[in-house]
């Protein structure tokens, strides 16, 4: 038996004369270009993850089916594939019946906004349209049929689309512009259009066909206006993206300038602060205000939502905060404060907080929060973890909210960890949390590290519970403070 190529170069000049190979060369030349194209189309659009663009798989859809199309209706494709002739007929009616899914799927992606309801609910139209011949075909109506109701689902989508779109034009007038993309869309399918239309009107003999199908002429021009628009699309939605990100890297770098640049110096303690976005931008956020060589007051706080919203509110959260620094020693005007500052200035986000204040020089600590995870203390004489909720109300939403705080008694040795939602709501792989239960354990567990490199130690522990070693691919952005108590001179003397 003769390879597949030989035999199909032998039966074409065994059946065709020159004149018909040439043509038939030409068309399976065709298929094979928009099969290839349209293939190519599609895989590109599902391996450039960050720039996809939907016109960019309706248009490989497009472009492949019209490819398979042409060629499952070559002689010399059936004679090579030897498949009965019922596969090619019923090959050829069902890609005729869908392909105008992909077609309408992208001029749905392509108009304005004035026009995409009537083509969302063409769209629709047309797949009930398809659904129905494929039922029709499985139930046995004939193909011819079936091929020419598709002629008139065909005929009668572009003169409603036409009649639509005439319509808009006249009723909106001058306020109805055309883009470039949609100009270039209406040249290539005009022509198309005129090999569609004479040959939907021979098929239903309206009209006398001129012997050859050469509508894949018509296409393979639109094709190229089609491919033009879609590059042109793909590579300006990469440019935004491109922009987006350079511009999310400076947004970066303003935000990391609003976290304290240096931890403060404060006479018996000791302090470590890790800051862990989960991307460009975040809404945790944390910083201190130094009253002294032994006073010190902290504030943790996570807004709700991520990226660019919740990174623009941590900000004004920042300024609110340095506003604050005349009750540094106060933390239920602290948070009130923050409140009253927050309140009525956003309305799909809230601030939840802690307010701790440091006196190294008593071993005291006052606490409040609003609506945070609690504080948790760590003593290294009992080996006790306790957990200290000092709730009000988050901030931003209610002006008169109140707040309380609570006065807690600190022993040289002892650790203090403020934390954001995002540690113990980390997620393993089973789809189960770090817990704060977890966080106690840790500490307990790692009393003897220092403040430095307990706050790694965690940080590494939650992310190889994430299955996340470098940790960038956690649901939250992660803030932990420590504050190791430490003996102060006085007494070492």
């Amino acid at each position: 038996m003769l390879p597949g190529p030989v035999a199909f170069i032998v039966v074409s000049s065994l059946t065709l004369t020159q004149s018909q190979l040439r043509w038939e060369l030409l068309n399976v030349s065709a298929g094979v270009l928009l099969t290839v194209i349209g293939l190519g189309a599609t895989s590109l659009y599902f391996f450039r993850a960050k720039t996809r663009d939907l016109t960019l798989v309706y248009f490989g859809l497009f472009a492949a089916l019209y490819g398979i199309r042409l060629l499952s209706q070559r002689p010399s494709i059936e004679a090579t594939l030897d498949l009965p002739a019922r596969f090619w007929a019923f090959t050829d009616w069902g890609i005729s019946a869908v392909i105008i899914l992909p077609f309408g799927l992208f001029v749905y992606q392509l108009v304005g906004d004035a026009l995409k309801r009537f083509f969302r609910w063409l769209v629709w139209a047309q797949a009930i349209a398809a659904f129905l011949e494929i039922v029709a075909g499985v139930f046995g109506v004939r193909l011819a049929v079936l091929a020419s109701m598709n002629n008139i689902v065909v005929l009668c989508t572009f003169a409603i689309s036409a009649i639509f779109v005439a319509l808009v034009w006249f009723k909106v007038g001058r306020g109805f512009t055309l883009t470039h993309d949609v100009r270039v869309f209406l040249v290539g399918f005009g022509v198309w259009a005129a090999f569609i239309l004479e040959l939907n009107l021979a098929s239903l003999g309206v009209i006398r066909g001129i012997g050859h199908n050469i509508e894949f002429v018509g296409f393979l021009t639109f094709v190229c206006c089609l491919g033009y628009i879609t590059a042109r699309r793909s590579f300006a939605t990469e440019e935004r993206l491109l922009a987006l990100h350079a511009e999310l890297g400076v947004a970066r770098q303003i935000q990391s300038a609003t976290l304290p640049r240096e931890i403060p110096n404060i006479r018996g303690l000791s302090i470590a602060a890790r800051y862990v976005p989960m991307s460009e931008v975040a809404g945790d956020f944390y910083d201190f205000l130094v009253d002294g060589d032994e006073r010190l007051g902290i504030l943790i706080a996570d807004v709700s939502g991520h990226g660019v919203p919740a990174a623009l509110i941590a900000s004004m959260v920042k300024v609110a905060f340095a506003a604050q620094s005349q009750y540094i020693a106060d933390p239920v005007r602290v948070l009130t404060g923050l409140n009253l500052a927050l309140s009525g200035k956003f309305e799909d986000h809230y601030v939840t907080a802690a307010y701790v204040f440091v006196d190294t020089a008593n071993f005291t600590m006052r606490y409040a929060g609003a609506a945070h995870p609690p504080l948790m203390l760590a003593s290294r004489s009992i080996e006790h973890v306790r957990m200290i909720e000092e709730n009000g109300t988050m901030l931003g939403l209610f002006p008169e909210a109140p707040y309380t705080a609570a006065q807690i008694r600190l022993q040289p040795g002892d650790r203090v960890l403020l934390y954001t939602d995002g540690v113990f709501e980390a997620m393993s792989p089973g789809l189960e949390e770090y817990s704060k239960p977890r966080i106690e354990k840790f500490m307990t567990a790692h009393n003897n590290l220092s403040a430095s490199n307990f706050a790694d130690a965690l940080l590494a522990d939650v992310n190889r519970w994430s299955d996340d070693p470098d940790g960038r691919s956690q649901d939250d952005d992660i803030t932990v403070v420590v504050l190791d108590i430490q003996p102060s001179p006085k007494a070492s003397a």
